[in-house]
């Protein structure tokens, strides 16, 4: 090969490996050792030389074979499977040796008889999502083989795989040895999970219970949820007691991700211990540990549920919308659409607004009921009418997909709230958007988007120790959420307004530094710092409103919001003072 010249080929990878190889060799190394190279010897290693394989290396119980033809991979590892069964059928079940393979075409590099690149990582992590027995194989790969081999492939749709840039739509074979394993289940198209019995760590067996109790609750919480796909706990009890692999129960259940966890309870305190994991790589999402005494018990199971279930929900949707940037944007569905609208819109700012609308109008074009679609289009317009000229269009625009969202949003606490919000800041009708955040909470009651929303619209308009208890509530029920700094700037508009400045900076500040580029929050700092008599502080704060937003003014601002009198006028009076234009 000439210096600096990188040998490349097109070739068909078959990578398989052992099923549960690490059990049997913890019950019999010798055995299964000697076992696994009689296969090899006698049927394996002939078969595929039959074939024309090219076994490039073998890693312990894997093994990574080159062929030239993809019909020659799959037909040798059907042939391999069907041979496995024949094998298998006079030995115990714990002792049978069941390979599973997976199988790609594609670009591969050569270098001293090895072989590497996407190609290889996809065969596998092909071989990884596959069942014991069973075949897994890329789309590209079903291209090469469909209608030249007697077998079925079943369509498992696209499938995220671990260190892999974009998803693969997989075809799943399953042949098997007797395995009492089923077969993968195909993912939702939404975001789905299962909520495991947690274990109970008190060495009390009467504490059973509450372990159970807290699991139910989660899952019912959960289940309030629209977006997300919740496996029931009937199914999920069947788990109890038995020491699971996660991957497994992600295949079993047809779920992308698993919420597990432990309860102890010692003397008057209680620990409960949440960790919720992608069942596709056994990444983990999300980690959190709960102290509390233990005084009032159901009322503690409420609080703890509530907390759980509204710190897994950004971080669901969050893992969510990594997800869909690794899809290719010609297999988007309207759900897709949302997610990648998602990050635009939360950022609250004209540009990043602008941004969302047309993934959003996409969405509505392919699902135009889609409730969740119309609200954050609502938002986005309110977004675009506040802090981009007052535009007639965008206020239209921001009632209208409101009311769409509280119309076709019924059920959907996320759809109320931002229909909600809309109706409030930009209509001014709080009393309606009030209505529909209560109606949020009571289909979702640790829904922190409601609460982050709805503090807004309470704190705008005068009830300034209502929208501080919302805004603790939503930091408390999710204290790592994007939207914080939404409820940060509240309380300190509520500290403004009862005159307790200091405080309020505090508050403003820490909207600032969770999201700097929020206009609204250099706005509201700048009032503080001239209510506190240091101007050329609030000077320096409007200059930095001025750079974001161009556009603003106290009294469009003041307009625009509906902000009542009894805030309004003061916060006129500061940022006059403050050098931003009346």
């Amino acid at each position: 090969m000439a210096e600096g010249r990188v040998d490349r080929r097109l070739a068909a990878i078959l990578a398989g490996d052992v099923a549960g190889y690490s059990r049997l060799m913890g019950a019999d190394e010798e055995g299964t050792l000697s076992r696994l190279n009689a296969h090899r010897r006698e049927f394996l290693e002939p078969k595929i030389a039959e074939h024309r394989g090219r076994i490039v290396k073998r890693i312990g119980d894997g093994v990574l074979i080159e062929f030239a033809s993809a019909v020659d991979a799959v037909r040798c590892a059907v042939e391999i499977q069907k041979g496995m069964i024949e094998r298998n059928a006079s030995v115990p079940q714990e002792k049978r040796i069941e390979i599973r393979y997976g199988v790609h075409i594609g670009d591969i590099i050569i270098e001293e008889g090895d072989i590497f690149g996407d190609g290889v990582n996809i065969a596998a992590r092909l071989e990884g999502i596959a069942q014991p027995g069973g075949i897994c194989i890329s789309d590209d790969a079903y291209r090469q083989v469909r209608g030249k081999l007697d077998v079925d492939f079943l369509d498992a749709g696209e499938q995220e795989l671990k260190n892999i840039a974009r998803p693969v739509r997989v075809y799943q074979l399953q042949l098997g040895s007797g395995s009492t394993e089923a077969p993968a289940l195909v993912l939702p198209h939404k975001p789905s999970i299962a909520v495991l019995p947690f274990q109970n760590l008190s060495g009390d067996p009467d504490q059973e219970y509450f372990a159970d109790g807290m699991v139910e609750d989660i899952i019912t919480g959960l289940s309030r949820i629209k977006w997300l796909f919740v496996i029931a706990r009937n199914s999920t009890f069947t788990y109890k007691g038995r020491l699971v692999d996660v991957k497994q129960v992600g295949r079993e259940l047809g779920v992308r991700y698993v919420l597990e966890g432990s309860v102890r309870k010692a003397a008057d305190r209680v620990r409960i211990t949440g960790q919720l994991i992608d069942a596709s790589t056994g990444a983990h999402v999300w980690a959190e540990r709960y102290d509390r005494r233990l005084e009032d018990l159901f009322a503690l199971q409420d609080e703890i549920t509530l907390s759980v279930v509204g710190a897994i929900e950004p971080s669901l949707r969050d893992a969510e919308i990594e997800r869909v940037k690794r899809k290719r944007p010609d297999s988007l569905d309207a759900y897709d659409l949302v997610l990648r609208a998602i990050p635009h819109v939360y950022v609250a700012m004209p540009e990043e607004a602008a941004k969302a609308v047309p993934l959003l109008e996409k969405a509505l074009a392919l699902e135009p009921s889609y409730a969740g679609a119309h609200g954050l289009l609502a938002w986005c317009h309110e977004i675009l009418f506040v802090r981009a000229g007052l535009k007639e269009e965008n206020r239209v625009a921001a009632i209208s997909h409101a009311r769409a969202a509280i119309t076709n949003g019924r059920d959907d606490a996320t759809a109320l709230a931002l229909g909600a919000f809309a109706t409030g800041m930009v209509e001014h009708n709080r009393a309606t958007a009030i209505e529909a955040f209560e109606r949020a909470l009571a289909l979702s009651p640790s829904s922190a988007f409601t609460l982050f929303l709805g503090c807004i619209v309470m704190a705008y308009g005068g009830e300034a120790e209502r929208a501080i208890d919302w805004g603790t509530r939503a930091l408390r029920v999710s204290p790592i959420d994007r939207l914080a700094y939404t409820a940060q700037h509240v309380i300190a508009l509520a500290h403004f307004l009862r005159g307790r400045y200091a405080e309020a900076e505090s508050y403003a500040r820490r909207a600032i530094q969770s999201n700097p580029s929020f206009s609204v929050a250099h706005s509201l700092l700048a009032a503080i710092l001239a209510k506190l008599g240091r101007i050329e502080d609030a000077k320096m704060a409007a200059m930095q409103v001025l750079a974001l937003q161009p556009s603003f003014s106290s009294s469009g601002t003041c307009t625009a919001l509906g902000i009542v009198p009894v805030l309004a006028e003061p916060l006129a009076q500061a940022w006059r003072e403050a050098g931003l234009p009346p």
